[in-house]
């Protein structure tokens, strides 16, 4: 009983210490559906970059090519995403270059977005629950919730803005635990912000091909707005348009995504370090749902029958986190892995999340 109580106290004082050394106090987490790792680590595909399957002969896709192609994989990947490559990626850590020995996969065995999601929100996946993209309620407390809670946070100060419209579902167990705002929805109640509520009615204008998925200019430029003025402590932002418009087999459009994606994170990492609540406090978390296929016949699916569509990435840039750079042969993490890190460098004991089966990973936490 004496060990017992000893082991107890020590941990309670590891804990306590941990919390004490970190100075993440906030978290912004970025997901952008479908990036396959192979356009993040190596730019423009050689296989499709020509492929009219892939719609590589509309209009602008001969500027597109001139603009992207390069001989080496270094250097079509820094001209397809230059802030992340150029400034980001030396902040912190990035993992999931296949190529360099650095293995990051999903969990859940269907490998499509509302699995991805919630394995990336609650630590776990739930393959007995949720099978596919059925509009069913997260059955866990997801981080955001789980977040809101130890931290005792009002519900503003936790914020998920998606493209998709299944957020409204993905993102919490308790309806109206957390602010969430998806899809072609209105913000109610009506914000104090102009420019939100110009961006609220600004979606109705411009639709997409989608009816399910809202413009992820709406979306990324709604999260930035609420972090200016809100000032939220976790903050998630959900792009969708990489993976819509690869369901289309429009590469050209995927690449222009990206490149949109890229410039979103130059803009939200200088908002980030512009204001005197979040620079130097702030960890970003930035990751994908799920993979795709490698072929010219399949780079545009992904699910259970696609095993290539296991694989992700992930890059964690924060005040915590050592600057590695890409990382290359390391251990394998796992995207259940997200959650975990996510409360350990809030200083909170991943441990203490009913359920959670991830851990934090290690290489995106300092001694």
């Amino acid at each position: 009983m004496r060990l017992f109580q000893r082991l107890v106290v020590a941990a309670l004082v590891c804990a306590a210490c941990a919390a004490a050394t970190r100075e993440t106090r906030n978290i912004v987490l970025v997901t952008a559906d479908g990036l396959r790792w192979q356009e993040l680590f190596n730019g423009m595909d050689p296989l499709l970059k020509d492929e009219k399957r892939a719609g590589m002969e509309q209009e602008g896709a001969a500027e597109l090519r001139a603009r992207l192609w390069r001989p080496s994989p270094e250097e079509r990947r820094q001209v397809l995403l230059p802030f992340f490559w150029t400034t980001l990626t030396h902040k912190g850590v990035v993992l999931g270059n296949v190529n360099k020995e650095s293995s990051m996969r999903v969990t859940n065995g269907f490998r499509v977005s509302y699995p991805g999601y919630s394995e990336i929100l609650t630590g776990r996946a739930q393959d007995e629950i949720i099978r596919g993209n059925d509009a069913v309620r997260n059955p866990t407390t997801t981080v955001l919730e789980f977040v809101r809670q130890k931290l005792g946070l009002n519900a503003s100060q936790v914020a998920l803005f998606g493209s998709w419209d299944m957020f409204q579902l993905i993102g919490e167990h308790t309806a109206g635990s957390i602010f969430v705002n998806s899809g072609y929805r209105a913000l109610d109640p009506a914000p104090a912000s102009a420019r939100l509520r110009e961006l609220s009615a600004m979606q109705f204008e411009v639709l997409t091909p989608w009816p399910s998925v809202r413009h992820d200019y709406i979306t990324f430029e709604m999260a930035l707005e609420y972090l200016r003025t809100e000032h939220p402590r976790f903050l998630y932002i959900a792009l969708g348009e990489t993976d819509d418009w690869a369901h289309d087999k429009r590469y050209d459009r995927v690449l222009d995504a990206i490149g949109y994606f890229d410039n979103c994170l130059r803009k939200l990492w200088e908002t980030i370090q512009n204001s005197p609540e979040f620079r130097d406090h702030t960890t970003l978390v930035v990751t994908a749902d799920h993979g795709r296929g490698s072929t010219v016949e399949n780079w545009h699916s992904h699910g259970k029958d696609e095993p290539e569509a296991a694989q992700i990435w992930a890059a964690i840039i924060g005040p915590d986190t050592p600057a590695r750079g890409e990382a290359s042969r390391v251990p394998e993490v796992f995207q259940r892995d997200i959650t975990p890190t996510i409360l350990d460098l809030l200083g909170l004991d991943y441990r203490e999340y009913e359920g959670v089966l991830g851990r934090p990973i290690a290489l995106a936490i300092s001694p």
